[in-house]
């Protein structure tokens, strides 16, 4: 790596992302949970504002950047792509999944509401993202709501988020081999942060079809990457710091990348994970990629 791009991760990566992480924190205090009833917006809020690394945010902005997208379409884009990963987290801690009571450093939205009220909050978040997504007005083109709209809802489905979330419960207690555990990570995790590197891209009109394909390569990489490091961090950080209950798939018996292949194993998987990602970077021809790169080496490096 050169000494530009190690200046670029080490000391640029956080004068891009603060500027863009500040607009997307006040988009979401203007737009979740202020017209909902008082105790179902104060839900929807908890489960939002306050806690997260913002990643798919960040990775929507940065590759609409790189295309040189419609800035009022992808700011929409990263607030929806946050709602879906929100309220994915907000089901997922349910008793009836993975039943946990610590997300972000604090009591999980089931804990502290209930049961019935987190359900109501991450459908209401379900369906807000798609709503940012299609406001009124010519601001943003049909097309583009339209694209944008497709893209959130395959990365979320049946063939993305939930897809993969079903495969795990059925998967507690199996040996699973490598290429069925990359497939239910690839749904799992992998499809919503490839998916907001997609919608990013889509932000822009005209984008070469070599660019696009490189750049969902980027973007199945570093998603997988980020479910390796994932799976180290269970075992080698403690709750406190990953925010979050620790150690929690080998107590529950699931199949994860260290138990397949080990700590060094899976630290050496998630390196190659980033130079393949890098790799799709240089094949994209695009001039703006820096961004990305920084955030594909925010997500192998990361402690939490």
């Amino acid at each position: 790596m050169s000494a530009a791009v190690a200046d670029w991760d080490a000391a640029r990566l956080a004068g891009w992302s603060e500027p863009h992480l500040a607009r997307v924190e006040a988009a979401l205090s203007r737009w979740v949970g202020v017209d909902a009833p008082v105790l179902l917006g104060d839900a929807m809020r908890y489960a939002v504002l306050d806690g997260g690394k913002r990643l798919r945010p960040l990775l929507v902005l940065a590759a609409s950047e790189a295309v040189g997208g419609n800035a009022a379409a992808a700011l929409r884009a990263a607030c929806a792509t946050e709602l879906i990963h929100a309220y994915s987290l907000v089901h997922d801690d349910l008793p009836s999944m993975d039943n946990d009571v610590l997300r972000r450093g604090k009591p999980t939205v089931h804990v502290k509401f209930g049961e019935a009220d987190a359900l109501l909050a991450g459908d209401a978040l379900q369906a807000l993202a798609f709503e940012l997504l299609t406001p009124e007005g010519d601001e943003i083109p049909a097309a583009t709501q339209a694209t944008l709209c497709r893209l959130l809802a395959r990365a979320a489905g049946s063939q993305g988020m939930a897809g993969g979330q079903a495969i795990d419960l059925a998967s507690v207690g199996l040996a699973l081999n490598e290429a069925q555990l990359r497939e239910m990570h690839r749904l799992k995790t992998g499809a919503l942060l490839q998916g907001s590197v997609e919608m990013g891209a889509a932000c822009a009109a005209n984008v070469a079809p070599t660019a696009l394909a490189a750049l969902r390569d980027y973007g199945a990489a570093i998603g997988l990457a980020f479910q390796v490091v994932d799976d180290i961090l269970d075992v080698t950080a403690d709750s406190e710091t990953l925010g979050k209950t620790a150690g929690k798939d080998a107590a529950a018996d699931k199949p994860t990348y260290v138990s397949l292949w080990g700590l060094d194993g899976a630290r050496a998987q998630a390196k190659q994970l980033l130079a393949e990602s890098l790799a799709a970077l240089e094949r994209s021809g695009l001039a703006e990629t820096a961004a990305l790169r920084a955030l594909a080496h925010m997500v192998v490096d990361r402690d939490r």
